[in-house]
C-alpha cells in the first residue's frame, strides 16, 4: 500500500449507507436520546426552582412557563430521538433547549469549559440529528419506506453514484501521477 492509498483511505469521508456506519448512527441516536430523559425529570422534579435558578437569571420572560416548555422537549423529545421517530423536529427543540443552557453557561461563568461542555455536546448531537435525520436504522427510515418504497434506495443510489465520481476522480488523479512519475524516470 502506498503512502498516497493510505492517506486517502485515512481521510476519505464514509458516504455509504453501509451497516456499521449506520449501526453506530443508531447508537449514537439512541444513547445521546435516553440520557437526555433525565434533565427533564430533573426539571419537573422542582420546576419553581429551576425556574428561579436557570430561567429567571437569563432573562426570558414567563419563566414558569419555558421552565415547563423546556421540561416537555427534552421528556418527550429525547425518546422520540432515542427510538428514531420524527427526529428531525425533535432533534430541533433539544438543540434549542440546549441552546439556552449553553447561553445560561456562558453567561453565569463566561467560557468555563468544564460547566459548559455537556450541553455543548448535548446541542451538538442534536444539531447533526437535526440536520441528517435518524439514519437507516430509525422508525423514521421504515415510516419513509413505507410512504414510498423508493424513498431510501433513491438516496442510497445518489449516494452511489457520489462514491463511484469520487471514485473516479481519484483514479484519473493517481494515472496522472502514475504518467508523470514514469515519464520522470
Amino acid at each position: 500500500m502506498t503512502a498516497s492509498t493510505f492517506l486517502t483511505a485515512l481521510f476519505k469521508p464514509n458516504l455509504n449507507p453501509n451497516f456499521w456506519s449506520q449501526t453506530t448512527w443508531a447508537i449514537l441516536r439512541a444513547v445521546v436520546g435516553i440520557m437526555m430523559i433525565h434533565n427533564g425529570l430533573d426539571k419537573l422534579g422542582n420546576i419553581e426552582s429551576f425556574s428561579q435558578a436557570y430561567v429567571e437569571v437569563i432573562g426570558l420572560p414567563f419563566p414558569l412557563f419555558f421552565s415547563y416548555v423546556a421540561a416537555l422537549t427534552e421528556m418527550v423529545g429525547a425518546p422520540l430521538v432515542a427510538i428514531g421517530f420524527l427526529t428531525r423536529p425533535a432533534a430541533l427543540g433539544l438543540f434549542g433547549t440546549m441552546s439556552v443552557a449553553m447561553y445560561h453557561h456562558i453567561l453565569v461563568s463566561g467560557l468555563n469549559l468544564p460547566y459548559l461542555e455537556l450541553s455543548a455536546i448535548y446541542a451538538a448531537c442534536f444539531l447533526l440529528f437535526a440536520i441528517n435525520g435518524a439514519g437507516l436504522f430509525s422508525t423514521d427510515a421504515l415510516i419513509a419506506n413505507w410512504l414510498d418504497a423508493n424513498a431510501l434506495s433513491a438516496q442510497a443510489k445518489r449516494l452511489m453514484r457520489l462514491e463511484r465520481a469520487f471514485q473516479a476522480s481519484s483514479a484519473e488523479k493517481d494515472a496522472e501521477k502514475d504518467a508523470i512519475d514514469i515519464g520522470i524516470r
